[in-house]
């Protein structure tokens, strides 16, 4: 390793320490707080105490409704959306974006609650600004941040022409998420087979955020994993152990 590493993974490991220690939790623990917290249970954290598959897609006469083609447990989102307080909407999209990264990476081991946390710290669920998800999943008004101009937040000079953010002097974050517009441009996703990926979309942000978290974490069940994986979300303490709150108050609560 080289001298001018070092310095990084000092600051990154006394990160972790800092964070760990707020929480009460050991460095060694698998993940923060609970061995369920963090990872995605589809026995029971995913559909319930009584453990009905969450995917029931063998089930013809399940009426279920379908996102990103797997078929999720109506009762548990209603149920879970009850006991957390977050839309059934919202939450549908969270848990069908958590099924289909597990599906195509297993290893990472995101939690539908970890997703939850950050819309919730990012939007409160697609309804910041008087915005509200309509039944597509789509906030209207579109959510649109402030300008990354430099003062209140880091300088992100225009990198979509204003696209997505309708800005062509700055960047902004975009949609239930909060994606800026480079980073919607790397992981970006069709979550609900429409085939557009609309970071105004609960259903498209909600996968493209657990594709950006995998990619930067990979097992979120490791803890220094997860929180590199929320740092890179957004680069702040503060926001890290927001997130670690609302995603260990979703998880006890929705169990």
């Amino acid at each position: 390793m080289s001298n001018t590493s070092r310095p990084r993974r000092l600051r990154a490991v006394t990160y972790a320490v800092i964070l760990c220690c707020a929480l009460g939790v050991l460095a060694a623990t698998p993940v923060l707080a609970t061995s369920t917290i963090l990872r995605t249970e589809l026995g029971i954290l995913l559909t319930g105490a009584t453990a009905r598959d969450a995917t029931v897609a063998e089930s013809p006469e399940f009426t279920a409704e379908v996102i990103t083609g797997l078929r999720l447990d109506p009762a548990w989102i209603q149920d879970a959306a009850q006991a957390t307080g977050i839309s059934e909407r919202a939450l549908a999209a969270y848990t069908a974006a958590t099924l289909t990264i597990q599906h195509e990476h297993p290893e990472c081991n995101i939690g539908w609650n970890t997703l939850a946390a950050i819309g919730y710290v990012e939007t409160r669920h697609g309804t910041i600004y008087g915005s509200a998800l309509d039944d597509d999943g789509v906030a209207v008004p579109a959510i649109t941040g402030p300008a990354l101009d430099g003062g209140q937040f880091k300088g992100i000079p225009d990198s979509d022409n204003g696209a997505l953010d309708g800005d062509t002097t700055w960047d902004r974050a975009v949609g239930p998420m909060q994606f800026i517009p480079q980073s919607w441009e790397i992981y970006g996703r069709d979550g609900n087979g429409d085939g557009i990926a609309d970071p105004q979309n609960i259903d498209d942000a909600a996968l493209s955020a657990a594709a950006l978290l995998c990619a930067r974490g990979g097992d979120l069940t490791n803890t220094t994993n997860w929180i590199r994986a929320v740092h890179a979300y957004n680069q702040s303490i503060e926001y890290n152990h927001k997130v670690v709150d609302v995603a260990n108050h979703y998880a006890h609560a929705a169990q």
